[in-house]
């Protein structure tokens, strides 16, 4: 059995602990690798040695760190099938997508080869009688990141870009049920040229999370995942004095218009809905049909659509739309969710509860599900399932169908199509939720966007 351990000081390390977690292949069911979890010293450790390198990396000049970008971009280029293959492998997503993990962490990276410009501080001259001010843009010293399963490439890229171009040392825990291409990251950083122990990846559980949380050294962490571990660890990092960005659960509502073109509306809800079998943090979970009419038109469109969705391993083709979910606790979890939508009333519309694929029976493959009539009140709408299930909650006006994305506790995007140039510019204005999309499903905002709070980045198309 392959085990995978740690990267510390530019070379794989094995742990020390003797207690491992397993690494699944969803496709089929099967333990395909054991993953090294780390001990509070050796977290402990790793911190220390990114300390030590740190100190020379940071009073490196941003010119010669961005080179180090530069020379990242080539090297995730020319890996990018073999770094979507260990991806999908992994965590199950098509061949595609996992492409386009790697393509969208990319990208951040890009956007970094411009630290020599996005790192100036600011001169003022005469700010008082004889005397001049200026301002100066320094590291913090060590970071660290904590990511999730669903995109383990993006997201450790994400992290990990500004934060070594800016001059930090960093230590990233990802995900364990995924955790080979966040390795090979760091293997190709230190071929791209950053020095020995700048990055250092440590494979664990919540033990070396609360190692992360608890090291008076690390003065910032990054996180992307569940509500209630986002809290747990903004509320403890905010306890020891560390900067923390926590990014949550989502439940991204679409609202469609009575005047919007139902076919782009209808093709939009299935891949935002459906794709990466509903593992995205952005992906449209619950699609808003405004008036009675709008709404029976829209399941007449999504029915077929969705009834012809191809399930199956990334192996089988660059046509399959999404593969198994993470996890056969996913998986139940997933099931659970949707008899409990069937028991709490709501009508549904496409059952993929019997879903099996033949040579695949042990895999964490799920149907598609299409649920029509949901109310508020269901365990449906209000929990994140992050599988193929899209609720459709029909409203009666336009006011409605915005209080209900207002109001609801996660948001982490929102979208409306429509043909109303009046209804996108006031949905964009007054909507509080963080990315929105004007006849666009997933406004993911480029690199070069800013996400300051008080701004709504808006994609329309």
């Amino acid at each position: 059995m392959k085990e995978i351990h740690h990267w510390i000081d530019g070379k794989e390390v094995k742990g020390t602990s003797g207690r491992f977690a397993d690494v699944f292949n969803p496709a089929t069911g099967e333990v395909q690798a054991r993953l090294s979890l780390a001990t509070r010293a050796e977290l402990d450790a790793a911190v220390d040695s990114a300390a030590r390198a740190q100190v020379k990396w940071g009073g490196t000049n941003p010119q010669r760190r961005a080179r180090v970008m530069m020379k990242f971009v080539d090297l995730l280029n020319r890996d990018m099938d073999k770094l979507a293959e260990a991806l999908s492998s992994e965590h199950g997503k098509t061949f595609p997508d996992a492409k386009g993990d790697v393509q969208r962490g990319l990208e951040v990276i890009e956007f970094c080869i411009g630290a020599p410009h996005l790192l100036k501080g600011d001169y003022t001259d005469s700010a008082g009688t004889g005397i001049d001010m200026y301002s100066m843009r320094q590291p913090l010293g060590v970071v660290a990141g904590i990511t999730p399963f669903n995109f383990p490439a993006m997201i450790p890229l994400w992290k990990m870009g500004p934060a070594l171009a800016a001059g930090n040392a960093m230590i990233l825990k990802p995900s364990e049920r995924d955790p080979s291409v966040p390795l090979m990251l760091a293997q190709l950083l230190q071929e791209a040229g950053l020095p020995d122990g700048v990055l250092q990846v440590v494979n664990g559980d919540k033990e070396s999370v609360d190692a992360i949380l608890d090291n008076p050294v690390i003065q910032a962490v990054g996180f992307v995942g569940s509500t209630p571990i986002a809290q747990y660890i903004y509320e403890r990092a905010a306890a020891t004095g560390k900067r923390a960005q926590c990014f949550g659960g989502a439940k991204n509502h679409m609202i469609i218009m009575p005047d919007a073109d139902l076919d782009q509306a209808a093709d939009a809800l299935v891949g935002a809905g459906y794709g990466a079998a509903g593992e995205r943090c952005m992906a449209i979970s619950v699609a808003v049909p405004v008036g009675e009419k709008t709404a029976d038109a829209l399941i007449e469109k999504l029915v077929p659509r969705i009834e012809k969705l191809k399930v199956g391993p990334w192996t089988a083709g660059d046509d399959v739309d999404y593969g198994p979910v993470v996890t056969r606790a996913a998986k139940e979890n997933i099931h659970r969710l949707v008899q409990s939508g069937i028991d709490q009333g709501a009508e549904l519309v496409v059952d993929g509860r019997d879903f099996s694929l033949q040579g695949y029976e042990d895999g964490f493959f799920v149907g598609p599900h299409l649920f029509d009539r949901v109310t508020p009140e269901m365990d449906i709408y209000r929990t994140e399932i992050f599988g193929p299930v899209l609720s459709t909650v029909r409203a009666g006006s336009y006011e409605e169908a915005i209080g209900l994305a207002m109001n609801h506790e996660y948001g982490n995007g929102t979208a409306i199509f429509t043909r109303d140039g009046d209804a996108a510019r006031d949905f964009a204005n007054r909507i509080n939720i963080g990315m929105v999309g004007i006849n666009v499903p997933i406004p993911v905002p480029l690199a070069i966007t800013p996400l300051a709070a008080g701004r709504n980045p808006a994609s329309a198309t």
